[in-house]
């Protein structure tokens, strides 16, 4: 397993949109484990996608349950081309990325989702999802189209914020 170099902003191939995973291979479950591997080594990521590693398939991993607000959700998900079938309601929350290291912003989210996808071996799954494991979904599935958090704050002015400390561990919003 090794620890993958994350793409940073300004970095233009964050802006790539991912093709779908077609192959579930032992290829596929190694770059599994690097991505893994490297989700963990980041400060406080509950998520990764495929794209931050250099690496554009629909492929994304979420856990948040080791945050401040666990409760509900799914536990460590790997999810295979993942889609969003259905949603509801809406709420502003303050986000974080491994990709965009240097600010928070307030971003506008579903408050509950339905998602499918498939495992690792290509088997279907489906979640209904709410609260913070919703917003941690969506913003990794943004990453899959191309789209960061900065991309959806209402005003870079109000809703942009420098990040004071980036802190290795625990949970929270940060660096997802």
């Amino acid at each position: 397993m090794a620890v993958l170099d994350i793409l940073t902003v300004p970095d233009e191939r964050l802006k790539r949109v991912s093709e779908p995973v077609t192959q579930f291979d032992e290829s596929l479950r190694k770059r599994l484990e690097d991505l893994e591997q490297t989700r963990q080594a980041g400060p406080g990521a509950v998520g990764i996608a495929a794209p931050q590693v250099n690496w554009f398939e629909r492929v994304i991993i979420v856990d948040v349950s080791n945050t401040r607000k666990p409760v509900p959700n799914h536990g460590h998900l790997v999810l295979i081309n993942p889609e969003i079938t259905d949603w509801e309601g809406y709420e502003m929350g303050r986000e974080g990325c491994l990709s965009v290291p240097d600010y928070t912003g307030n971003v506008i989210r579903a408050t509950r989702i339905q998602v499918s996808a498939l495992d690792p071996e290509g088997g279907d799954l489906t979640f209904e999802m709410e609260g913070f494991e919703a917003r941690a979904m969506q913003h990794e599935i943004d990453h899959l189209d191309g789209m960061l958090f900065i991309d959806r704050v209402v005003s870079r002015r109000t809703d942009l914020f420098r990040r004071k400390v980036y802190q290795k561990g625990g949970g929270g919003k940060k660096g997802r």
